[in-house]
């Protein structure tokens, strides 16, 4: 995740909950993606090293557990910066001019200038994040098959121009061979999870951008104000008005969070008019509160202190995972170099 701020619902539903569930399945790396936030973010750095902890935190509030899964910061690995210059060289532009997100991003951040190298280039950066790792899996949501997708091509071209170097080394060839005996970069797969769409206060898609989000962190006051506040089924003009929880964004946060019990309250109550909008969204309100007040608690558990120590040593894991196939790439690449 990049660090832009602390992290809201969307975040949580759609990525977090997810990752805490897979931490007990796999062996995971969970990054702050700092280097991306540079690719739009590059006129004003001051937020990313406070965004990076604050991410963090959330990252440990959520339930991630270092003991069980590698958790670090992406610039603080140099092989981020090494691996993507190798593969920048054999990528294509048309690849990248082609990504679903580059001509989105520059319409919705019109704002910003974002012509330059950097974010032409960060699926290049995002595919040496997966390939870093020689990556089985890539958890996301089916908005994002396309990176993957991208990042299989690139590892199938790199693959094409420098297959495994040969070596003598039996120790290497058999480390080598459980991850492919002839491919240095195996093409990840993608992983599915749930990602269920979270409407925002204003109704549109929970974001940041919008200023329409409600924070994991956000004190049960300031939560049940922002709930008050939140856009309804436009039908319901008046208490009298029946209305439809399906046409509603409240009615959508009921779908993800409340009890079956409440959820039909909520559809017998609205559609008769039984009950108004105020106490819809109270109950709505309920489940959230019941959802957020354990991970705040968590969260209140650690230090600033404590979560740069977790991110170091998740940091230094990773540097030695990662180098690790940097040394069998810039064997293939015949980049090996006697001052390493």
């Amino acid at each position: 995740m990049r660090p832009t701020g602390k992290l809201h619902l969307g975040n949580y539903m759609g990525a977090l909950a997810n990752w805490v569930k897979l931490q007990d399945q796999y062996e995971c790396y969970f990054f702050i993606a700092d280097l991306h936030a540079l690719t739009t973010d590059y006129a004003d750095t001051s937020g990313v090293a406070p965004n990076t902890l604050e991410v963090a935190l959330d990252f440990l509030a959520a339930g991630l557990d270092p003991k069980k899964c590698t958790i670090f910061v992406q610039s603080h690995v140099k092989p981020h910066f090494e691996l993507p210059m190798y593969l920048g060289m054999i990528t294509p532009l048309g690849w990248l001019e082609r990504v679903p997100s580059y001509k989105e991003m520059q319409e919705n951040l019109a704002n910003k200038d974002l012509t330059t190298f950097g974010f032409l280039g960060y699926p290049v950066l995002m595919a040496s994040d997966i390939l870093l790792y020689q990556a089985d899996f890539v958890p996301v949501g089916q908005d994002q098959q396309a990176h993957v997708e991208l990042t299989r091509e690139i590892a199938r071209r790199f693959n094409q121009f420098y297959p495994r170097a040969k070596s003598k080394n039996v120790g290497d060839i058999l480390r080598a061979s459980q991850v492919h005996p002839l491919y240095v970069l195996p093409e990840p797969k993608v992983l599915l999870t749930p990602s269920p769409k979270l409407p925002g206060t204003d109704g549109r898609k929970m974001s940041k951008s919008y200023g329409n989000t409600i924070l994991m962190t956000d004190p049960e006051p300031v939560l049940r104000q922002k709930l008050k506040t939140m856009v309804t089924d436009p039908a319901r003009i008046r208490r009298t008005d029946p209305g439809d929880p399906d046409k509603c964004p409240v009615g959508d946060l009921h779908k993800v969070f409340s009890t079956p019990e409440t959820i039909a309250n909520v559809y017998e109550g609205c559609r008769t008019a039984g009950i108004g909008c105020i106490q819809c969204k109270g109950w709505a309100a309920d489940a959230l509160v019941q959802l957020l007040e354990p991970i705040q608690k968590r969260r209140a558990n650690f230090s600033d202190a404590q979560v740069k120590e977790i991110l170091e040593d998740g940091s230094n894991r990773a540097r030695d995972r990662a180098e690790q196939t940097m040394v069998e790439v810039r064997s293939a690449m015949q980049m090996s170099m006697s001052s390493r």
